[in-house]
Protein backbone atom coordinates (compact mmCIF):
# COMPACT_ATOMS: atom_id res chain seq x y z
CA UNK A 1 0.00 0.00 0.00
CA UNK A 2 1.27 3.33 -0.87
CA UNK A 3 2.06 5.54 2.01
CA UNK A 4 1.57 9.66 1.39
CA UNK A 5 4.39 11.27 2.96
CA UNK A 6 3.65 14.54 3.96
CA UNK A 7 4.45 17.53 6.19
CA UNK A 8 7.63 19.92 5.73
CA UNK A 9 10.84 18.42 4.18
CA UNK A 10 14.02 19.30 6.31
CA UNK A 11 16.44 21.52 4.70
CA UNK A 12 20.44 20.27 4.55
CA UNK A 13 22.34 22.73 6.56
CA UNK A 14 25.72 21.28 5.70
CA UNK A 15 28.93 23.10 7.36
CA UNK A 16 30.80 25.40 5.41
CA UNK A 17 34.43 24.11 4.19
CA UNK A 18 37.56 25.07 6.63
CA UNK A 19 39.45 28.33 5.99
CA UNK A 20 37.47 30.02 4.38
CA UNK A 21 35.85 33.23 4.95
CA UNK A 22 32.14 34.62 6.51
CA UNK A 23 30.69 37.79 4.43
CA UNK A 24 28.62 39.73 6.62
CA UNK A 25 25.39 40.83 4.64
CA UNK A 26 24.62 44.59 5.94
CA UNK A 27 26.43 47.34 7.73
CA UNK A 28 26.92 46.80 11.18
CA UNK A 29 30.33 47.70 13.17
CA UNK A 30 29.80 45.87 16.42
CA UNK A 31 28.95 42.79 14.50
CA UNK A 32 32.90 43.20 13.03
CA UNK A 33 34.42 43.91 16.30
CA UNK A 34 32.97 40.51 17.04
CA UNK A 35 34.09 38.33 14.25
CA UNK A 36 37.67 39.89 15.31
CA UNK A 37 37.15 38.78 18.47
CA UNK A 38 36.16 35.54 17.32
CA UNK A 39 39.05 34.98 14.90
CA UNK A 40 37.16 34.55 11.70
CA UNK A 41 38.08 36.22 8.61
CA UNK A 42 35.13 37.59 7.42
CA UNK A 43 33.81 40.52 4.22
CA UNK A 44 31.63 42.83 4.29
CA UNK A 45 29.08 43.27 1.64
CA UNK A 46 26.88 46.64 2.25
CA UNK A 47 25.89 49.90 0.53
CA UNK A 48 28.45 51.72 -1.61
CA UNK A 49 28.30 54.98 1.05
CA UNK A 50 30.04 52.88 3.40
CA UNK A 51 33.31 51.90 1.11
CA UNK A 52 35.40 55.10 1.92
CA UNK A 53 34.75 54.43 5.76
CA UNK A 54 36.12 50.61 4.91
CA UNK A 55 38.55 51.60 3.26
CA UNK A 56 40.13 53.71 5.55
CA UNK A 57 40.00 51.56 8.37
CA UNK A 58 41.17 48.86 6.12
CA UNK A 59 37.48 46.11 6.53
CA UNK A 60 37.02 43.91 4.01
CA UNK A 61 34.60 45.23 1.52
CA UNK A 62 32.05 44.53 -0.99
CA UNK A 63 30.01 48.20 -2.46
CA UNK A 64 26.45 46.05 -3.23
CA UNK A 65 23.39 47.69 -4.54
CA UNK A 66 20.76 45.62 -3.12
CA UNK A 67 17.88 48.05 -4.89
CA UNK A 68 14.67 49.52 -3.82
CA UNK A 69 12.39 46.19 -2.64
CA UNK A 70 13.18 43.98 -5.22
CA UNK A 71 11.45 40.36 -5.69
CA UNK A 72 12.29 37.31 -4.12
CA UNK A 73 13.15 36.32 -7.38
CA UNK A 74 14.93 38.94 -8.30
CA UNK A 75 17.16 38.97 -5.06
CA UNK A 76 17.95 34.84 -6.34
CA UNK A 77 18.25 36.16 -9.91
CA UNK A 78 21.05 39.01 -9.03
CA UNK A 79 22.78 36.90 -5.98
CA UNK A 80 24.33 35.03 -8.70
CA UNK A 81 27.09 37.68 -9.67
CA UNK A 82 27.72 38.72 -6.10
CA UNK A 83 27.93 34.79 -5.07
CA UNK A 84 30.61 34.41 -7.70
CA UNK A 85 32.53 37.35 -6.48
CA UNK A 86 32.39 36.30 -3.24
CA UNK A 87 33.61 32.88 -4.13
CA UNK A 88 36.86 34.40 -5.75
CA UNK A 89 37.33 36.13 -2.62
CA UNK A 90 37.31 32.73 -0.44
CA UNK A 91 33.86 33.61 1.03
CA UNK A 92 31.38 29.73 1.23
CA UNK A 93 29.01 31.32 4.46
CA UNK A 94 26.85 34.28 4.14
CA UNK A 95 24.96 35.98 7.50
CA UNK A 96 22.76 39.02 7.61
CA UNK A 97 22.63 41.86 10.05
CA UNK A 98 19.18 43.00 8.99
CA UNK A 99 15.83 41.88 7.92
CA UNK A 100 16.05 43.25 4.15
CA UNK A 101 19.48 40.96 3.96
CA UNK A 102 17.71 38.01 5.06
CA UNK A 103 16.38 36.15 1.64
CA UNK A 104 20.49 37.80 0.27
CA UNK A 105 21.83 35.74 2.85
CA UNK A 106 19.68 33.14 1.94
CA UNK A 107 19.94 33.15 -1.96
CA UNK A 108 23.93 33.35 -1.59
CA UNK A 109 23.62 30.20 1.22
CA UNK A 110 21.54 28.39 -1.46
CA UNK A 111 24.42 28.79 -4.12
CA UNK A 112 27.38 27.81 -1.50
CA UNK A 113 25.96 24.99 -0.59
CA UNK A 114 24.17 23.83 -3.37
CA UNK A 115 20.62 23.13 -1.52
CA UNK A 116 18.20 24.78 -3.48
CA UNK A 117 16.06 24.44 -0.01
CA UNK A 118 18.12 27.16 1.66
CA UNK A 119 16.26 30.15 -0.34
CA UNK A 120 12.81 29.25 0.24
CA UNK A 121 13.56 28.31 4.05
CA UNK A 122 15.22 32.24 4.72
CA UNK A 123 11.94 33.59 2.90
CA UNK A 124 10.14 31.73 5.70
CA UNK A 125 11.07 34.27 8.06
CA UNK A 126 10.34 37.31 5.50
CA UNK A 127 6.80 36.22 4.40
CA UNK A 128 4.29 36.79 6.92
CA UNK A 129 1.61 34.69 5.35
CA UNK A 130 4.14 31.87 4.85
CA UNK A 131 5.63 32.32 8.34
CA UNK A 132 2.23 31.77 10.06
CA UNK A 133 1.41 28.84 8.17
CA UNK A 134 4.78 27.00 9.33
CA UNK A 135 3.47 28.49 13.05
CA UNK A 136 0.35 26.89 12.90
CA UNK A 137 1.75 23.57 11.49
CA UNK A 138 4.41 23.15 13.56
CA UNK A 139 1.91 23.66 16.64
CA UNK A 140 2.39 26.65 17.89
CA UNK A 141 -0.74 29.35 18.54
CA UNK A 142 -1.47 31.73 16.13
CA UNK A 143 -4.63 33.85 15.58
CA UNK A 144 -6.66 34.01 12.62
CA UNK A 145 -5.06 35.28 9.54
CA UNK A 146 -5.41 35.49 5.83
CA UNK A 147 -4.09 37.25 2.73
CA UNK A 148 -5.74 40.45 1.67
CA UNK A 149 -5.35 41.77 -1.91
CA UNK A 150 -7.72 44.83 -1.55
CA UNK A 151 -9.74 46.60 0.87
CA UNK A 152 -12.65 44.14 0.49
CA UNK A 153 -10.75 41.19 1.53
CA UNK A 154 -10.46 43.49 4.79
CA UNK A 155 -13.69 44.27 4.96
CA UNK A 156 -14.68 40.61 4.22
CA UNK A 157 -12.28 39.39 7.12
CA UNK A 158 -13.00 42.12 9.42
CA UNK A 159 -16.47 41.00 9.34
CA UNK A 160 -16.05 37.39 9.76
CA UNK A 161 -14.04 37.68 12.87
CA UNK A 162 -16.85 40.06 14.40
CA UNK A 163 -19.09 37.99 13.36
CA UNK A 164 -17.18 34.79 15.46
CA UNK A 165 -16.92 36.80 18.52
CA UNK A 166 -20.87 37.63 18.51
CA UNK A 167 -19.78 41.16 18.00
CA UNK A 168 -21.86 42.10 14.87
CA UNK A 169 -24.30 44.06 17.29
CA UNK A 170 -22.10 45.34 19.70
CA UNK A 171 -20.69 48.93 19.64
CA UNK A 172 -17.14 48.10 19.62
CA UNK A 173 -15.97 45.66 17.35
CA UNK A 174 -12.82 43.48 17.39
CA UNK A 175 -10.00 45.37 15.43
CA UNK A 176 -8.04 43.59 13.24
CA UNK A 177 -4.48 43.69 11.33
CA UNK A 178 -3.50 44.98 8.54
CA UNK A 179 0.53 44.16 8.19
CA UNK A 180 3.07 44.19 5.13
CA UNK A 181 4.39 40.44 4.46
CA UNK A 182 8.16 41.99 5.04
CA UNK A 183 8.86 44.86 6.77
CA UNK A 184 9.87 44.40 10.31
CA UNK A 185 8.67 46.31 13.53
CA UNK A 186 5.54 48.70 12.92
CA UNK A 187 6.11 49.68 9.28
CA UNK A 188 3.27 48.51 7.19
CA UNK A 189 0.89 47.85 10.44
CA UNK A 190 -2.55 49.27 10.65
CA UNK A 191 -4.60 48.41 12.63
CA UNK A 192 -8.63 48.66 11.65
CA UNK A 193 -11.07 49.48 14.21
CA UNK A 194 -14.04 49.69 12.14
CA UNK A 195 -15.11 49.07 8.58
CA UNK A 196 -14.91 53.09 8.33
CA UNK A 197 -11.02 52.73 8.90
CA UNK A 198 -10.43 50.23 6.22
CA UNK A 199 -11.48 53.18 3.61
CA UNK A 200 -9.66 55.78 5.70
CA UNK A 201 -6.53 53.99 6.87
CA UNK A 202 -5.48 51.88 3.99
CA UNK A 203 -4.60 52.56 0.24
CA UNK A 204 -4.03 50.72 -3.41
CA UNK A 205 -0.44 50.44 -1.83
CA UNK A 206 -0.73 48.31 1.67
CA UNK A 207 -2.04 45.49 -0.82
CA UNK A 208 -1.13 42.56 -1.33
CA UNK A 209 -1.15 41.91 2.50
CA UNK A 210 -1.47 39.88 5.80
CA UNK A 211 -4.78 40.52 7.63
CA UNK A 212 -5.39 38.96 11.35
CA UNK A 213 -7.09 38.76 14.25
CA UNK A 214 -6.13 41.14 17.13
CA UNK A 215 -4.14 38.74 19.93
CA UNK A 216 -5.41 40.92 23.60
CA UNK A 217 -2.06 40.75 25.73
CA UNK A 218 1.09 41.32 27.08
CA UNK A 219 3.78 41.19 24.52
CA UNK A 220 7.38 39.61 24.60
CA UNK A 221 9.54 39.15 22.10
CA UNK A 222 12.49 36.35 22.92
CA UNK A 223 15.76 36.37 21.64
CA UNK A 224 17.44 32.54 21.27
CA UNK A 225 20.77 31.69 20.39
CA UNK A 226 20.66 28.25 18.70
CA UNK A 227 23.44 26.10 17.85
CA UNK A 228 22.60 22.30 16.29
CA UNK A 229 19.23 22.61 17.07
CA UNK A 230 18.98 23.72 20.44
CA UNK A 231 18.40 26.45 22.41
CA UNK A 232 21.99 27.34 23.97
CA UNK A 233 20.79 30.71 25.41
CA UNK A 234 16.94 32.54 25.55
CA UNK A 235 17.03 35.95 26.51
CA UNK A 236 13.25 37.86 27.11
CA UNK A 237 12.36 41.35 26.53
CA UNK A 238 9.54 42.13 27.88
CA UNK A 239 7.42 45.40 25.11
CA UNK A 240 6.67 48.05 28.14
CA UNK A 241 5.30 50.12 25.66
CA UNK A 242 5.34 48.87 21.98
CA UNK A 243 7.09 50.43 19.44
CA UNK A 244 8.72 52.93 21.96
CA UNK A 245 10.48 50.95 24.85
CA UNK A 246 11.65 47.55 25.89
CA UNK A 247 13.19 45.91 29.16
CA UNK A 248 15.76 43.16 29.99
CA UNK A 249 15.31 41.15 31.54
CA UNK A 250 11.43 41.34 32.35
CA UNK A 251 9.11 41.69 35.02
CA UNK A 252 8.62 39.18 37.93
CA UNK A 253 5.39 38.67 36.61
CA UNK A 254 6.78 36.84 32.96
CA UNK A 255 10.08 35.73 34.43
CA UNK A 256 8.25 33.21 36.18
CA UNK A 257 7.13 31.94 33.01
CA UNK A 258 10.30 31.57 31.48
CA UNK A 259 9.81 27.79 31.05
CA UNK A 260 6.92 27.96 29.73
CA UNK A 261 8.28 30.69 27.12
CA UNK A 262 11.57 28.62 26.59
CA UNK A 263 9.24 25.55 25.40
CA UNK A 264 7.74 27.39 22.94
CA UNK A 265 10.85 28.98 21.29
CA UNK A 266 12.43 25.43 20.81
CA UNK A 267 8.70 24.59 19.19
CA UNK A 268 9.50 27.45 17.24
CA UNK A 269 12.97 26.12 16.59
CA UNK A 270 11.73 22.75 15.39
CA UNK A 271 8.99 23.84 13.49
CA UNK A 272 10.99 26.41 11.45
CA UNK A 273 14.03 23.60 10.83
CA UNK A 274 16.36 25.76 12.31
CA UNK A 275 20.40 24.81 13.17
CA UNK A 276 22.23 27.81 13.89
CA UNK A 277 21.92 31.51 14.10
CA UNK A 278 20.02 34.14 16.78
CA UNK A 279 16.00 34.12 16.24
CA UNK A 280 14.18 36.81 17.38
CA UNK A 281 10.45 35.69 18.24
CA UNK A 282 7.50 37.48 18.97
CA UNK A 283 4.91 36.47 21.36
CA UNK A 284 1.37 37.40 23.29
CA UNK A 285 1.11 36.40 26.96
CA UNK A 286 -2.97 35.85 27.52
CA UNK A 287 -4.58 36.54 30.55
CA UNK A 288 -4.67 32.92 31.08
CA UNK A 289 -1.09 33.25 30.54
CA UNK A 290 -1.42 31.25 27.22
CA UNK A 291 1.09 31.86 24.50
CA UNK A 292 0.69 33.06 21.14
CA UNK A 293 3.09 33.21 18.47
CA UNK A 294 3.39 36.75 16.61
CA UNK A 295 6.15 36.47 14.22
CA UNK A 296 9.64 35.47 14.14
CA UNK A 297 13.18 37.06 12.53
CA UNK A 298 16.22 35.56 11.59
CA UNK A 299 18.51 38.82 12.42
CA UNK A 300 19.59 40.73 15.16
CA UNK A 301 16.85 42.29 17.55
CA UNK A 302 16.26 46.07 17.43
CA UNK A 303 15.73 48.46 20.10
CA UNK A 304 19.08 47.97 21.61
CA UNK A 305 17.88 44.62 22.95
CA UNK A 306 21.76 43.47 22.41
CA UNK A 307 23.01 46.24 24.72
CA UNK A 308 20.73 45.62 27.53
CA UNK A 309 21.78 42.25 27.37
CA UNK A 310 25.14 42.78 27.41
CA UNK A 311 24.68 45.43 30.31
CA UNK A 312 22.43 42.91 32.37
CA UNK A 313 23.74 39.22 31.78
CA UNK A 314 27.67 40.72 30.88
CA UNK A 315 28.25 38.88 27.76
CA UNK A 316 28.90 39.93 24.27
CA UNK A 317 25.83 38.95 22.17
CA UNK A 318 26.97 40.17 19.53
CA UNK A 319 30.09 37.34 19.49
CA UNK A 320 27.82 35.08 20.47
CA UNK A 321 25.16 35.73 17.83
CA UNK A 322 28.56 34.82 15.14
CA UNK A 323 29.27 32.20 16.81
CA UNK A 324 25.65 30.58 16.94
CA UNK A 325 25.26 31.48 13.37
CA UNK A 326 28.31 29.67 12.13
CA UNK A 327 27.50 25.80 11.49
CA UNK A 328 31.55 25.34 12.09
CA UNK A 329 31.56 26.43 15.79
CA UNK A 330 33.55 24.10 18.36
CA UNK A 331 30.92 22.85 21.61
CA UNK A 332 34.29 23.85 23.15
CA UNK A 333 33.95 27.39 21.87
CA UNK A 334 30.47 27.64 23.36
CA UNK A 335 31.55 26.01 26.57
CA UNK A 336 31.59 29.17 29.41
CA UNK A 337 30.71 31.86 26.44
CA UNK A 338 26.63 31.92 27.56
CA UNK A 339 25.73 32.73 31.93
CA UNK A 340 23.40 31.79 33.37
CA UNK A 341 19.96 33.12 31.77
CA UNK A 342 17.83 33.14 35.03
CA UNK A 343 20.73 35.60 36.78
CA UNK A 344 20.61 38.97 35.73
CA UNK A 345 22.01 41.45 36.88
CA UNK A 346 19.24 44.38 37.48
CA UNK A 347 17.00 45.49 34.79
CA UNK A 348 17.88 47.63 31.67
CA UNK A 349 15.39 49.47 29.63
CA UNK A 350 15.42 51.48 26.48
CA UNK A 351 13.14 54.21 25.53
CA UNK A 352 12.86 55.16 21.23
CA UNK A 353 12.59 58.76 20.87
CA UNK A 354 10.65 60.06 18.12
CA UNK A 355 9.85 63.36 17.03
CA UNK A 356 6.05 64.55 17.79
CA UNK A 357 6.50 67.62 15.25
CA UNK A 358 7.77 68.28 11.41
CA UNK A 359 9.88 71.07 12.27
CA UNK A 360 12.13 70.74 15.34
CA UNK A 361 15.01 73.18 16.76
CA UNK A 362 16.56 72.01 20.06
CA UNK A 363 16.32 68.60 22.78
CA UNK A 364 14.20 68.81 25.42
CA UNK A 365 15.51 66.23 27.79
CA UNK A 366 13.05 66.46 31.66
CA UNK A 367 15.51 67.93 34.55
CA UNK A 368 13.90 65.34 36.82
CA UNK A 369 14.82 62.69 34.44
CA UNK A 370 18.17 63.09 34.03
CA UNK A 371 18.28 63.06 38.14
CA UNK A 372 16.63 60.16 38.64
CA UNK A 373 19.08 57.26 40.00
CA UNK A 374 18.20 54.33 37.24
CA UNK A 375 18.91 57.49 34.34
CA UNK A 376 21.74 56.20 32.39
CA UNK A 377 22.18 57.62 29.34
CA UNK A 378 20.72 59.35 26.29
CA UNK A 379 21.74 59.50 22.73
CA UNK A 380 18.78 62.12 21.64
CA UNK A 381 20.70 64.68 18.74
CA UNK A 382 19.39 67.31 17.24
CA UNK A 383 19.94 66.95 13.47
CA UNK A 384 21.51 68.82 10.61
CA UNK A 385 18.41 69.49 8.78
CA UNK A 386 15.09 71.14 11.42
CA UNK A 387 12.25 69.67 8.81
CA UNK A 388 11.37 66.04 9.48
CA UNK A 389 10.14 63.69 6.86
CA UNK A 390 6.28 63.25 7.88
CA UNK A 391 5.86 60.36 5.15
CA UNK A 392 7.74 57.57 7.42
CA UNK A 393 6.02 54.41 7.57
CA UNK A 394 5.21 52.83 11.31
CA UNK A 395 6.72 55.12 14.21
CA UNK A 396 9.38 56.94 11.80
CA UNK A 397 13.11 56.90 12.53
CA UNK A 398 13.83 57.70 15.81
CA UNK A 399 15.99 59.97 16.63
CA UNK A 400 18.15 58.96 19.63
CA UNK A 401 17.38 57.19 23.00
CA UNK A 402 17.11 57.35 26.59
CA UNK A 403 18.53 54.24 28.48
CA UNK A 404 17.70 53.12 32.20
CA UNK A 405 19.03 50.64 34.33
CA UNK A 406 18.54 49.48 37.68
CA UNK A 407 17.69 46.97 40.49
CA UNK A 408 13.69 47.26 40.43
CA UNK A 409 11.78 46.29 37.83
CA UNK A 410 8.94 47.86 38.45
CA UNK A 411 10.90 51.11 38.93
CA UNK A 412 12.21 50.50 35.09
CA UNK A 413 9.03 49.58 34.13
CA UNK A 414 7.42 53.07 34.95
CA UNK A 415 9.97 55.45 33.74
CA UNK A 416 9.33 53.07 30.30
CA UNK A 417 5.80 53.67 30.51
CA UNK A 418 6.04 57.91 32.22
CA UNK A 419 7.51 59.66 28.92
CA UNK A 420 5.77 58.37 26.13
CA UNK A 421 3.35 61.45 25.86
CA UNK A 422 6.60 64.53 26.89
CA UNK A 423 8.53 66.04 23.40
CA UNK A 424 11.74 65.86 23.43
CA UNK A 425 12.68 68.32 20.84
CA UNK A 426 10.85 71.58 20.63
Amino acid sequence: MYKLRSGPVSVNHNKRKENTKIALIGWGLPSMEAMQRVNRDFIVVSLPEFEPYAKKHEIPFIAWDFGKEPTYEEVYERSAKLHDRLREMNVDHAVPIFEETVEWAGALNTRFREEPGLFDHAILFRDKAMMKRRAHMGGLNVGVFEEAGNREDVRRFFKRINQAQLRRHQKEADPVHVKAFNKAGASGHRMIMSEEDIDKKLSDSHFPSLVESHLPGLEISCEAFVHNGKVQFLNVTEYIVFGYSMMVPPTKRVEKLRPQIREEVQKVVDAFNIEYGVIHPEFFIADDQKLYFGEVAYRLPGGHIFDLMKKTYGFDPYQAHLLCCDPNTTKEELEGLFPDETKANGHAGSFLVYPKKNFISKVNVPQELEDHDYFEKHTLFKPAVNKIDSNQEGYGNHLGTVFFYGEDDETVKQLLQDYVDHDFFQ
